[in-house]
């Protein structure tokens, strides 16, 4: 396995990280299990979930979901390999009825954190991301929250997920001027058929130091390829009209992939990989032959002719201004 600095921070993460968004709700736990001890033996040492992963919320609405972190916490505790990884979860979405039940207020944040630690069965969160932007909270609210739980040894970094350029921007410098670390990761979703970060996004991680860790890597299946039922089924949660106004470009792409003799699954992520900013990408797999298939892309190497036609087929915005100004 190869690692890869989380931003600028002196963390080291596997290339390939373990999603477990389907822990608990396409995944039973014995499977969910066997996936995470093939990923540790594989050298696979990040394993990213959520407060709010594992499927449907449960209708008193005590615990919201959690489920994928309770498996989680099972497995660290029955496994012992709490110190042999890199745990990384969120907090933003809805965990109860309540008005303060979500979003990214100081009460919200100590309140996600603590139960995501129970479920976990931790004392400690080494990365605690904020699954979407709060415009709502000051950051100067946020970052106190952030800075207390740093404080208790509760989280050790800041991550974020789903913001924009000027968010990641704005976040950073109020951190900044708290003389906080800030974020050092922010997940978002990004692969060849869809690159609109690059116009705005990535500039500023690249300005400021933060690792892209990108979600959906597959474009929603798109560029799973039609290999095996499996990628049959994968394409097809794509929706019709995606596939219908990218078919040329899927047929180049998975002509190309055949010459190159890797799948497309494979050459997607491997290009993610390719990226200055990305350290990492997360499988989300379904089954433990989901991941080992997945585990080869972080040794697969692209050359610049191969990363020249991928461009071709699947060509970016660019970066702003330039993209559309002078």
């Amino acid at each position: 396995m190869e690692y890869a600095h989380l931003g600028r921070s002196g963390l080291l993460v596997s290339r390939v990280g373990l999603g477990t968004m389907n822990f608990g709700d396409a995944t039973d736990e014995a499977d969910a299990f066997a996936i995470m001890d093939t990923a540790v033996a594989n050298g696979i040492n990040y394993f990213d979930t959520a407060d709010v992963y594992g499927g449907p919320q449960k209708p008193d609405m005590e615990k919201g979901f959690g489920t994928s972190e309770e498996i989680i916490g099972r497995w660290l505790e029955k496994s012992g390999h709490r110190d042999d990884i890199v745990l990384a979860t969120k907090v933003y979405q809805p965990m109860g009825l309540g008005p303060n039940d979500r979003r990214l207020s100081a009460y919200h944040i100590k309140r996600a954190c603590e139960a995501s630690l129970r479920r976990l069965r931790t004392d400690h969160i080494d990365l605690y991301q904020m699954h979407h932007v709060d415009r709502a909270t000051p950051y100067d609210e946020i970052w106190q929250a952030m800075e207390q739980l740093v404080a208790e040894g509760k989280i050790t970094y800041v991550g974020s997920s789903n913001f924009a350029g000027w968010d990641v921007a704005t976040a950073q410098m109020s951190a900044q001027a708290r003389n906080f670390l800030g974020l050092v990761s922010e997940q978002s979703f990004y692969n060849l058929a869809n690159r609109a970060v690059e116009q705005e996004l990535i500039p500023a991680l690249r300005y400021h130091g933060i690792g892209l860790v990108p979600w959906s890597p597959l474009a929603r299946g798109m560029l799973a390829g039609p290999r095996g039922g499996e990628g049959v089924r994968r394409r097809i949660s794509a929706t019709q009209q995606e596939v219908r106004r990218h078919a040329d470009q899927v047929e180049a792409y998975e002509k190309l992939c055949a010459e190159l003799g890797h799948t497309p699954a494979q050459v997607a992520q491997a290009w993610l990989l390719h990226q200055p900013v990305v350290p990492a990408v997360i499988a989300g797999p379904r089954t433990v032959e989901q991941l080992e298939s997945t585990i080869p892309v972080a040794s697969t190497v692209l050359d610049d002719d191969t990363l020249a036609e991928l461009d071709r087929i699947w060509p970016g915005p660019g970066e702003a201004p330039q993209s559309y100004a002078w």
